[in-house]
C-alpha cells in the first residue's frame, strides 16, 4: 500500500492530536514517502501554520566551491534520523506547534538580483500570517532578501549569527550582492538592530589588517573561534539572551562556522572551527528568545559523500524548531 508522508506515528501526543507528527520508523519505514524536511507534510502555503520549513536552492551567490543549490534537497535526505521529541531539553515541538515543509522558492540561478526579488516576495507571504520560516540553504546570499521580508513585518531585528566570515563586505568583482556581503546591505538598509547583532566562530585569514572594524564600528559583537576553542558557550549565551532581550530575534547558520572535520560539505571552509556541541549550545542557549525566524546556509553536499555536513544541517535546523516561542517542554 502507498503511505502518506503525513502518517502519523500512532503514539499519543501528550497535548492532543491536531498538529502535524512525523512518522516514527517503529511503524513507517525511514525511506518510504515524499522527500519532506523530517518527513512532515507538505503543502503549497503558509495559511495556518505556525512554523515552515522552505527551501531556497541558491549558489549563484557563492564565491568558491558551488554546490549549495543542492543544500536544501540533501538536507531534507538526511531529515529522516531526526526523531519528534528532543530528548536533551524536553522540547516537544511537533505536540505543540503546527508546522509542514511548503517546498522551494522557485530562485532564477540566471540571475542573483531577481533571485533575491523571488525570494523576497515569497517571504513577505510566509511571515504575513505569523508563521515563522526555518530556511534550509542555499548560499548565505540568500538571509539578505529573507530578512527585508522579515523587516518590513517585524522592524529591525537582532540577530545571532554562526559563521567563519561576517559577510560584510562590500562587494566583489564589482558586485554587491553575493554571499560575502548579506549583512553589510541588511545594514544599508536598516534591517537590524545593530546593538543588538552577534557573531560566533568568526576566524581565517583575511584581505586586511583588521578585518573586524567595519562589524565593530556597526555595534556588533563579533566572538571570534579562538575564543570559543575547549569552551562551552553557554555563559556567552547567557550574555547574547540579555543583549537581545524580548525583541524579535533572527538566526542565521552558516555550518561552515563549524570546524570542517564535523562538516567538509561547504564552499568556504576554514580550519579550527566549533564542535557540533558548541553549535548546540548556541541554538539551546536562544530559548526564550522571541525568535521570528532562522536559516541554517552553505551545505553543499557533493564535498561531503559521507551525508554528515546535511546531517548536522538537519539536526541544527530541528533545533532551531526546539527553541521557537510556544514549544512545550514534557
Amino acid at each position: 500500500c502507498l503511505l502518506p508522508v503525513a502518517l502519523g506515528s500512532g503514539a499519543p501526543c501528550r497535548w492532543g492530536s491536531r498538529f502535524n507528527v512525523p512518522p516514527s520508523a517503529e511503524f513507517v519505514a525511514r525511506p518510504v514517502g515524499v522527500c519532506s524536511m523530517l518527513r512532515l507534510p507538505v503543502q503549497a502555503s503558509a495559511e495556518g501554520l505556525d512554523a515552515a520549513f522552505v527551501g531556497v536552492p541558491l549558489d549563484t551567490g557563492t564565491s568558491n566551491r558551488p554546490g549549495a543549490r543542492f543544500g536544501p534537497r540533501q538536507i531534507r535526505a538526511e531529515s529522516v534520523m531526526v526523531r519528534r521529541y528532543n530528548g536533551s531539553t524536553g522540547a516537544a515541538p511537533f505536540d505543540s506547534l503546527l508546522v509542514a515543509d511548503v517546498g522551494d522558492v522557485n530562485v532564477n540561478l540566471y540571475n542573483l538580483p531577481d533571485s533575491c526579488r523571488l525570494i523576497r516576495e515569497a517571504y513577505r507571504k510566509i511571515v504575513a500570517p505569523g508563521c515563522v520560516p526555518l530556511t534550509l540553504g542555499g548560499d548565505h546570499t540568500i538571509t539578505y532578501p529573507i530578512l527585508q521580508a522579515v523587516a518590513e513585518k517585524h522592524g529591525p531585528v537582532g540577530l545571532v549569527h554562526v559563521d567563519a566570515h561576517t559577510d560584510t563586505g562590500d562587494r566583489a568583482l564589482g558586485e554587491k550582492i553575493y554571499h560575502g556581503t548579506p549583512f553589510r546591505r541588511c545594514v544599508d538598509e536598516g534591517l537590524l538592530d545593530c546593538s543588538r547583532v552577534v557573531q560566533i566562530g568568526i576566524r581565517g585569514s583575511s584581505y586586511a589588517p583588521d578585518p573586524y572594524k567595519y562589524c565593530r564600528d556597526q555595534g556588533f559583537r563579533v566572538v571570534l573561534a579562538e575564543d570559543c576553542w575547549l569552551r562551552s558557550l553557554a555563559p556567552l549565551m547567557g550574555d547574547v539572551r540579555q543583549q537581545m532581550g524580548d525583541r524579535p530575534v533572527y538566526i542565521s547558520f552558516d555550518i561552515d562556522g563549524l570546524d570542517p572535520a564535523y562538516a567538509p560539505g561547504t564552499g568556504t571552509p576554514e580550519i579550527a572551527g566549533l564542535t557540533p556541541g558548541q553549535a548546540l549550545e548556541i541554538i539551546r542557549g536562544c530559548k526564550g528568545l522571541n525568535i521570528v525566524g532562522g536559516d541554517l546556509v552553505e551545505v553543499a553536499p557533493m564535498y561531503d559523500v559521507s551525508g554528515n555536513t546535511a546531517l548536522l544541517g538537519a539536526n541544527l535546523l530541528f533545533e532551531m524548531l526546539c527553541v521557537l516561542p510556544r514549544v512545550k517542554t514534557m
